[in-house]
């Protein structure tokens, strides 16, 4: 009865934490398992409201072990590390090159203005007032154009690639 009422509810709730529908079905269903459990310790208070506080919370966990999974497989891709220093060096350039070739094809989909501004930053390491003063503008609109820049790459880049 739980379920048919709270399901798209619970659901919802986990979606709007983990913004993955897959991973927020596995946490409704650890949230109608803990509602299970827990009910004998409800004091009739609220029952949307606790309900929701166990989907919350559920979601939060499920987010935060996403989390040390993804930590986890870097950890497992720091493996080279402990390759034999000849095949090390190689290897360590292979995919230096290979990130970087990445990064340029990436780069060359960003809208010029937000391109410069970002390689001025970035990669040249030049600060604020340094970009300020050689493009003859305000500290505030280099600041400005940054801001920008890093808003259009998270609309038009997909999460996953923040993490290649």
């Amino acid at each position: 009865m739980l379920v048919e009422r709270y399901g798209q509810h619970v659901f919802q709730t986990a979606y709007s934490v983990l913004k993955n529908a897959k991973e927020a079905e596995d946490a409704a269903q650890e949230v109608f398992l803990q509602i299970y459990k827990s009910l004998p310790d409800y004091r009739s208070q609220g029952l949307k409201t606790w309900i929701t506080r166990i989907a919350v919370n559920k979601a939060i966990d499920a987010k935060r072990k996403l989390g040390r999974r993804r930590e986890d497989q870097m950890a497992e891709g720091e493996l080279i590390e402990h390759l034999p220093s000849s095949e090390e060096d190689a290897l360590r350039r292979l995919v230096r090159k290979e990130k970087q070739l990445l990064l340029e094809r990436k780069m060359d989909s960003l809208p010029a203005q937000h391109k410069d501004i970002l390689i001025q930053f970035y990669i040249e390491e030049k600060s604020y007032d340094q970009i300020a003063r050689e493009q003859q503008i305000a500290v505030k609109t280099v600041e400005s154009r940054l801001y920008r820049a890093r808003s259009w790459i998270r609309k038009h880049w997909k999460e996953e690639e923040w993490y290649e």
